[in-house]
C-alpha cells in the first residue's frame, strides 16, 4: 500500500511539471505567432547588431594578443598589459628549476623519509616530478585559445624584482589575477588545485572562474563569487620580496 501511494505521489508530480513545461512552451509558440514582420525584423537587426559587437571586441582582443599565452619581456610591458585588456592572467614563473641530469622536465625535492620508528631524517631526494613552471605554461596554453576574452601572460619573477615585490609574489608559480589593471586574486603554487601537479585543465578553468577573470560557460558546481581578498594595484608599493621557490 505504501509503495503504491508513493507511486501514485510521484505520477502526480511528473505530470505537474511536464504541464508546466508545456504551457511554457505553448505561450512561447504564441508569442512567435503575434509576431509580425516588422517584430522579426527588429529581433534580426538586433541580434546582427550583437554579432557585430562581439567580432569587433574578438578584433580588438586579438590585436592585444589575447587568444595566445605568450611571454612578457619586461615589466614595463606587463605594465602596458594590464591597462590595455580589462582582464589579464599572469603566470609568475622561474625558469631551469634545479633539474635531475640534465633532463629540464624534472626537478629535486627535499622529502622527510623515516627510516626507523623513532627517527626523522631529512635528506635530498631526487624525485621526478615535472617542472612546475612547464605545467602551468600547458594549461595557460589552452586555456588562452578558449578564453579569448583574456590575456593569458607569463613574466620571468627573477627578472622583475620590482613587480614581484609590488604584488607580493613570494611562492612560484603564482598566477596573478587582473581585472581593470588591479590584481584581484591570486592562485598560489597548487594547493587550491588538488596539491598536485597532475590537476587538470578544467580544475584551473572553475578556480579562474570563481575569480570572475574569465567567463565560463560551462557545466560547472562552482559559481563564481567575488574574492574576499583585497584587490591590489599594479602600481601599489609593498615590503619585501622573497621566494621559497630555492
Amino acid at each position: 500500500m505504501e509503495n503504491s501511494a508513493v507511486r501514485e505521489i510521484l505520477e502526480k508530480q511528473v505530470l505537474t511539471i511536464a504541464k508546466a513545461v508545456e504551457d511554457k512552451i505553448d505561450d512561447e509558440i504564441a508569442a512567435l505567432e503575434r509576431l509580425d514582420l516588422d517584430d522579426i525584423e527588429a529581433l534580426r537587426e538586433r541580434r546582427l547588431q550583437q554579432m557585430k559587437k562581439m567580432a569587433e571586441k574578438r578584433s580588438r582582443w586579438t590585436s592585444l594578443g589575447h587568444g595566445e599565452y605568450s611571454e612578457i619581456p619586461s615589466e614595463k610591458d606587463f605594465f602596458a598589459a594590464v591597462k590595455a585588456s580589462e582582464r589579464v592572467v599572469c603566470h609568475f614563473y622561474r625558469p631551469n628549476w634545479p633539474c635531475k641530469g640534465n633532463d629540464p622536465g624534472y626537478y629535486k625535492e627535499s622529502l622527510w623519509i623515516t627510516f626507523s620508528p623513532l627517527s626523522l631524517i631529512r635528506r635530498n631526494v631526487n624525485i621526478l616530478k615535472a617542472d612546475p613552471s612547464r605545467v602551468m605554461d600547458k594549461h595557460m596554453a589552452i586555456l588562452a585559445k578558449k578564453h579569448i576574452e583574456t590575456r593569458f601572460v607569463k613574466i620571468n619573477a627573477e627578472k622583475s624584482p620590482f613587480l614581484a615585490e609590488k604584488l607580493k609574489i613570494v611562492v612560484l608559480p603564482t598566477l596573478a589575477l587582473i581585472k581593470n589593471a588591479k590584481v584581484d586574486d591570486y592562485v598560489v603554487g597548487f594547493d587550491e588545485l588538488g596539491g598536485t601537479d597532475e590537476f587538470s585543465t578544467e580544475e584551473l578553468e572553475e578556480r579562474l572562474a570563481k575569480a570572475q577573470v574569465i567567463i565560463f560557460e560551462g557545466e560547472s558546481s562552482l559559481h563564481a563569487s567575488k574574492s574576499t581578498s583585497q584587490p591590489r594595484s599594479v602600481r601599489q608599493s609593498s615590503n619585501s620580496y622573497s621566494s621559497d621557490s630555492d
